[in-house]
Parts: C-alpha cells; sequence; structure tokens
C-alpha cells in the first residue's frame, strides 16, 4: 500500500513532467498568486500544485473560469480531470481561497492563470471545398489567376500554423503537366509553364494540397480557358441596296435585317455582334438591336422620318465586339456595310410653334387693338389661313394671313379675367389639312364699377313712435378685383341737409351703420342717399338710397355715379330691423 507521502511524491514527479515549472520551482508552496502553463490535450487527473495557508485552515475553494476542468482537494491540491484544449480557452482565469471551519476566508482569494500551451492537434481547412478561375488563351506566363485561402486553428505565428500549398495533381496532362503553379506560402495561383490554347481543352482540374507540419488537407481547383477576341465581325455583304419609306412610317418599325458573323467562340463577348451607325444619320432617326441569339441586326425607325429635312440617306454601318480586339487585331471594311434609306413625301398638317399661346393685356383697351400673334408651318412648303374657333363672346379677330390676333368688342374681366379660344391653321391648297392650337388671353383688371350694395336691404321699419335713437347695417361691394386685405370703402351722407337727422358710421372696410340722430319723427317714408367710394386707381363713387319708413318698409335704391340709377334687386337683410 502506497503511503501518503509516497503519494504526493508521485504527484509532484508528474507536475513536473506535464507542467514543467511552478512558482519559483516549487511544486508546493504558500497561498498568493500564480501562473502555470500546461499544453492543451493531456491526460486529465494531472495535479498542478498544492496549497498551505500560512493560518489555520479547514479547507481551500476554487472559483473563476473552471470549464468544470479545475479543481482543488480541501488539503489544497490543485488539478485538471480533463484534457484542456487552447482553441476552446487559451487562458483560464482562477481564485483561491482558504476557509476555516465556520466557513470564513481565512486567506484569499488569490488569483491563479492557467496559460494553456498549444499543440498541432488542427488540420488546416481550405475556406471552399473547391475553386474556380479562368485565364485567357495566350496569355503571358506568370499572370495571375486567383488565389486559394486555407486557415489553420492553432496559434498564430507558431510552427503549428505554417502552411504550404502545393498541386498535386493536373487533369489533363496536355499540351504537358506543370502548366501551372501556386505560391508555397501565399496561396497564389498563377499560369506556369506557356500561354495556353482553348483547341488543346477548355478546362484543366487541378488537385492542390495544403499542409501544415503534420496534417494535410486537399481541395479541386477548376480553371476554365477563355477564348481571346482575335476575329473580327464580317458582314455577310456589303451593301444591302436602296430602300424607300413614306415619312410617316410608324416609330418602331423593322424596315431592314443585316446580318454579320465571328468566328469567335459562342455567345461570349468575343462573339456578340453590336451595330453601329457611323454615317448617314445625323438626326438620330434609326437605331439597330441585336439578336442575342443569331447576332442578326434589326434596323428600326426611332424617330419620325422627314421627307422636308432629308429626302435621301446614305446610311454606313460597323459591326464591332464589346470584348476590345487583342493587340494587332483591327477592324477593316469586312465590318462595315451600307444601304440608301430613301423618304418619300407625305402631305402633313400645318404645325403650330407652340400648342398654347398666351398674351396679357388690360380690360379697358381700346377696340381693333393687336393682343396676341400665333405661328405655323406647313411641312410641305404650302400657304396657310389662320382662324379662329370658340371665340363665344364675339371680342377676338385673328388676320388670317399672318395670325396676329386683335380686339373687336369691348373686353370685361369681370365677365370672364382668362379667355381661351382655339386657333386653326389650314393649309392652301393640297388636302386643305388642318390643325389647331390654344390661345388664352389674361385681362388684367381697371377700376371700371362703383361701389354697390352686396343685395337690396328690404324688411326694415323703425317702431313708431320711436322712444330711442335706432341704427341699421348694411354691407356695399363692387365687381372690380379686390385687394389682397379686401375692399376698403368709405361712407357719408349724400346730402348735408340729413346731417341733423341720420348719421353714417363706418364698421370696417366694407359694413357701415346708418343712426337715428333723435326720436322726434314724423311717420312717413325717408329716402336717404348714402355716397360709398373705393380705394381704386382712380376712386369710383357709388350713390346708394336707403328707404325707410316708420312703421313700414326700408328701401334701398343705388345710384351709379353717372347719375342713372341702377336698381339692384336683392334679398332680406341679414341683421334685424330696430325696434323699440
Amino acid at each position: 500500500v502506497m503511503t501518503q507521502a509516497q503519494l504526493l511524491c508521485v504527484c509532484l514527479l508528474t507536475l513536473c513532467l506535464t507542467t514543467g515549472y511552478g512558482q519559483e520551482g516549487k511544486f508546493s508552496g504558500p497561498l498568493k498568486p500564480m501562473t502555470f502553463s500546461i499544453f492543451e490535450g493531456q491526460e486529465p487527473s494531472q495535479i498542478i500544485f498544492q496549497f498551505k495557508a500560512s493560518s489555520p485552515a479547514v479547507t481551500f475553494v476554487l472559483t473563476g473560469e473552471t470549464d468544470g476542468i479545475f479543481q482543488i482537494q480541501p488539503d489544497g491540491l490543485l488539478y485538471h480531470n480533463k484534457a484542456l484544449d487552447r482553441e476552446t480557452r487559451a487562458v483560464h482565469k482562477l481564485q483561491v481561497s482558504a476557509l476555516d471551519a465556520h466557513g470564513n476566508t481565512v486567506e484569499g482569494p488569490v488569483p491563479i492563470t492557467i496559460e494553456v500551451k498549444d499543440i498541432n492537434d488542427n488540420r488546416p481547412v481550405f475556406l471552399q471545398t473547391s475553386y474556380e478561375g479562368s485565364v485567357r488563351q495566350n496569355s503571358r506566363p506568370g499572370s495571375t489567376i486567383g488565389t486559394l485561402t486555407a486557415h489553420d486553428m492553432d496559434e498564430e505565428n507558431t510552427v503549428n500554423s505554417v502552411l504550404e500549398y502545393k498541386i498535386v495533381d493536373q487533369i489533363p496532362k496536355v499540351p504537358r503537366d506543370g502548366l501551372f503553379l501556386v505560391q508555397t506560402y501565399l496561396g497564389t495561383f498563377q499560369l506556369a509553364g506557356q500561354p495556353l490554347k482553348k483547341q488543346d481543352t477548355p478546362q484543366y482540374n487541378l488537385t492542390v494540397e495544403v499542409s501544415d507540419k503534420d496534417f494535410k488537407t486537399l481541395c479541386h481547383v477548376q480553371i476554365n480557358i477563355i477564348d481571346i477576341n482575335d476575329q473580327i465581325p464580317i458582314f455577310e455583304k456589303s451593301d444591302y441596296g436602296n430602300l424607300t419609306l413614306p415619312e410617316d412610317t410608324a416609330v418602331g418599325s423593322i424596315i431592314l435585317t443585316i446580318q454579320a458573323t465571328d468566328a469567335d467562340e459562342p455567345h461570349t463577348g468575343s462573339s456578340k455582334i453590336l451595330y453601329r451607325i457611323t454615317q448617314g444619320d445625323i438626326d438620330g432617326c434609326l437605331e439597330i438591336e441585336t439578336d442575342p441569339q443569331t447576332n442578326a441586326g434589326y434596323v428600326k425607325v426611332k424617330k419620325p422620318l422627314d421627307f422636308e429635312t432629308a429626302a435621301v440617306h446614305n446610311i454606313v454601318f460597323q459591326a464591332e465586339n464589346p470584348e476590345p480586339l487583342v493587340s494587332g487585331v483591327q477592324y477593316n471594311a469586312s465590318s462595315f456595310a451600307s444601304f440608301r434609306l430613301i423618304v418619300t413625301d407625305v402631305n402633313e398638317a400645318p404645325q403650330f410653334s407652340q400648342q398654347v399661346f398666351q398674351a396679357k393685356v388690360s380690360e379697358d383697351v381700346a377696340k381693333g387693338t393687336k393682343v396676341g400673334n400665333v405661328t405655323a408651318l406647313d411641312p410641305e412648303g404650302l400657304d396657310i389661313r389662320y382662324s379662329l374657333r370658340g371665340d363665344k363672346r364675339g371680342w377676338l379677330r385673328i388676320d388670317p394671313v399672318t395670325g396676329e390676333i386683335f380686339s373687336v368688342a369691348p373686353l370685361d374681366r369681370e365677365a370672364e379675367s382668362l379667355y381661351q379660344v382655339q386657333v386653326v391653321a389650314t393649309e392652301v391648297g393640297g388636302s386643305s389639312l388642318s390643325s389647331t392650337a390654344n390661345f388664352h388671353l389674361t385681362l388684367t383688371d381697371v377700376n371700371d364699377n362703383p361701389p354697390r350694395l352686396v343685395k337690396e336691404y328690404t324688411g326694415l321699419f323703425f317702431c313708431y313712435p320711436p322712444k330711442a335713437p335706432g341704427s341699421l347695417v348694411f354691407e356695399a361691394t363692387d365687381d372690380d378685383q379686390q385687394p389682397l386685405l379686401g375692399p376698403r370703402f368709405t361712407f357719408s351722407l349724400g346730402s348735408e341737409s340729413l346731417q341733423k337727422d341720420w348719421e353714417v358710421s363706418k364698421i370696417n372696410g366694407t359694413h357701415a351703420s346708418l343712426s337715428t340722430k333723435h326720436t322726434d319723427f314724423e311717420e312717413k317714408v325717408y329716402h336717404i342717399p348714402i355716397l360709398i367710394s373705393d380705394s381704386g386707381r382712380p376712386p369710383l363713387q357709388g350713390t346708394v338710397s336707403l328707404a325707410g319708413i316708420i312703421l313700414a318698409v326700408v328701401f334701398i335704391r343705388m345710384k351709379g355715379n353717372k347719375g342713372q340709377d341702377n336698381a339692384e334687386r336683392a334679398q332680406a337683410s341679414e341683421v334685424k330691423p330696430l325696434r323699440n
């Protein structure tokens, strides 16, 4: 049977063999901060150190990042019961405390650091199981194709994580083996031996190995050989002859199909053909679309053709690739073709220079004043005659030859502030085609309407005999354009002789009141003229006649500034009649 002393010696010997060192080269000692280094992957139940308390202690306890691996015996023996893994946790932070019989801490806690030392226990792994790259045929040796990347979870910048790359197989081995290389420590993939030709093989499959000092991992690399653009497009014929079209051919119509071929690899940027018009279409009336499957070119009308602008177009177009040609290869006459487009005339309606013509004049312009003009041209050069349509008030006249528009009657902004008519341009001769445009005439205001009452006030009366002075309220307006802040009228009695009995008081810019000054009135009808002035330039005045009947109806009349009687029919007053 092994004695306790013998067991301690075995433990200390094991500690020496596994850790290599303890604090100050001892395997037991007082409780104080310590650091230990232990290799990962060792067998469990390895003793690390035995702590001793300077004060009497019954037991030791362990806390911190134990991960269920580190334990301590009551007598202070620290050990680990599982193998360590640096990739899981490289450093364990622990605390050890000494307790007395009552569970009180007599020493500590003190920090204990366990550093897990790396061993090469991780295989290098490629970030991808397979890679794909491409290289143009005839590329120079040394051309970079791509970079392979692998990773090792062992400690960085150590011998355990240094990786080396190499190619272990090439399929096919034509024209020979060793056509590619990979840089040993960088993983950069390059063309090595000689320029490649797609005719030899369009694809190479390589097996690449990455290794550290103990492990190896393989991955698959596919290298595609890309055709270079060393063949130019060639037209099936250089002249597509004459093509005659009327100028009203619909936009979007396909008018011609052209064809060129390219000997480069099909369905690549080297063989795809784009067609471009290089001469004869200054206005951009045509475009060419390519069929992606056949490389046929469809010439289409992009903008309306115009016989009057150009009746004949000598069109030259080129076939080219989206991929640049290789050095030393150039497009030549085989990549160009032409055709002649003849545009025939179609009688077209006159065309206005704009669809809406606008003008602005004062509403008081004299009859016969020019208020605007319109212009139109006939594409065939025929003469044009102008006329008006929709002149419902008969205010305007248009000169049939010049397109000038004149007033032929008094204009009235209050009747219509924006007067809209249509102008018709008709060609003289030919098919007598016509077209229309709009003419908008804005009328600006002049102060040509005297003030008036907003309505006729009826049913107003005073009780007789009056016991106290009374008053009634009335409102004025006029038909001219009002200021932004609203109308501002002034009010006064139309006769000085009325001032001893009546009084007019302004309430605001539109309202005033008529009041009696006493109660000594006869029972009869009173006609009270009131003068209302606006704030226009020049100002206008209107005389309103308020007919009041004591114990009867009060009538309201308005007289214009020229003395004529402008009777206004109205509704009942909005204010209550004044009563005793």
